[in-house]
C-alpha cells in the first residue's frame, strides 16, 4: 500500500527550463536596445556559451556532477552557505555570469564589457520574476496530502531550490520532508538521495511512489532504490516510456496511478 509520495521540483512542480529560456530572451532585449542584434538569437547563444564555461569550469564537477545543477541555474545561483565547495562556486559564479555573455555578444561583433557586466546580473533579475507553480500541482497536493505522507526530492544547491519554492508559492511547510542534493552531497538518480527521503519519513521503499519528469533521474533513479517511479510526462508530449513505467500527462491523474 502507497503511504508516501515523492516528488520532484524542477519541472515537475514549478517551471523550470521554460522559465530560464525567457530570462536569456528578456536580458538579450536589454543588448539590443543598445546594439543591432537579434535578441532570440543572442538568447541561444547566450545559453551556449554559459553551457562551455560551465563544463569547462572549476565549478563543475561539484556543481553538476555532484548535486545534478545546470549551466542556467548557476548564472543565478546565489551559492549561499559555508562548505568549501560552495564558497568556492560563490567566487567563480560572478566572473562566469559576466563572461557568458561578453563570450556571446564578442560572437555578434560586440564588444561591450560594461553591458556584459550589466547582462550577468540582469539575467538573475529576469530569471526570479520568472517563478511559476503548474496549475495543477497545489489541487493534487492538497488532495494527497489528505492521505498521505508528501517528500520533495530535488537536485540543485539548497538555497537556489528553497528560493524557487519560496518564490512559486510553495514552502517547506507543503512537505513532510525535503530533500536537496545540495545539503545531502549526492544528487539523484543516486539512491542515497530517495533513501534519504524514505528514511526520514520512516516509510519502506514498497510503500512509496516517486513523480517526476526526468525518466533517468526520477523514475530510474527511484526504482534503483526500491520505489516504484511515476513519469510525469506533461501533455504526452513525449514519445510514451520505455519498459512499462507508469506514465501521466498530469498531476490530476496521479492519485488512480498510486
Amino acid at each position: 500500500m502507497t503511504t508516501a509520495v515523492l516528488f520532484d521540483l524542477d519541472d515537475t512542480l514549478v517551471v523550470e527550463e521554460p522559465a530560464a529560456a525567457a530570462a536569456f530572451l528578456a536580458t538579450a532585449h536589454v543588448a539590443a536596445r543598445r546594439h543591432v542584434v537579434d535578441p532570440a538569437v543572442l538568447a541561444r547563444t547566450a545559453r551556449t556559451r554559459a553551457r562551455e564555461l560551465w563544463r569547462a569550469g572549476p565549478a563543475y564537477a561539484y556543481g553538476e556532477d555532484t548535486i545534478g545543477m545546470s549551466s542556467w541555474e548557476a548564472l543565478w545561483c546565489r551559492w549561499e552557505g559555508e562548505g568549501a565547495e560552495v564558497r568556492a562556486c560563490r567566487e567563480w559564479a560572478a566572473g562566469y555570469r559576466t563572461q557568458a555573455w561578453r563570450i556571446a555578444l564578442a560572437d555578434h561583433d560586440i564588444v561591450d564589457p560594461a553591458l556584459a557586466e550589466l547582462l550577468g546580473e540582469r539575467f538573475g533579475i529576469e530569471r526570479r520574476l520568472r517563478h511559476e507553480v503548474f496549475s495543477d500541482v497545489r489541487p493534487a497536493l492538497e488532495d494527497l496530502r489528505r492521505t498521505h505522507a508528501l517528500a520533495l526530492v530535488t537536485n540543485g544547491a539548497s538555497c537556489l531550490q528553497r528560493e524557487k519554492l519560496a518564490g512559486s508559492g510553495l514552502a517547506e511547510a507543503d512537505f513532510d520532508v525535503v530533500v536537496i542534493s545540495g545539503d545531502v552531497g549526492t544528487a539523484k538518480p543516486k539512491p542515497a538521495m530517495f533513501r534519504r527521503a524514505l528514511e526520514r519519513l520512516a516509510v519502506a521503499a514498497a510503500d512509496a511512489v516517486m513523480v517526476g519528469d526526468s525518466l533517468e533521474r526520477d523514475v530510474e533513479g527511484a526504482e534503483a532504490a526500491g520505489i516504484r517511479g511515476i513519469w510525469l510526462n506533461r501533455g504526452g508530449t513525449r514519445p510514451p516510456a520505455p519498459n512499462g513505467h507508469t506514465q501521466i500527462a498530469t498531476l490530476a491523474d496521479l492519485r488512480p496511478a498510486l
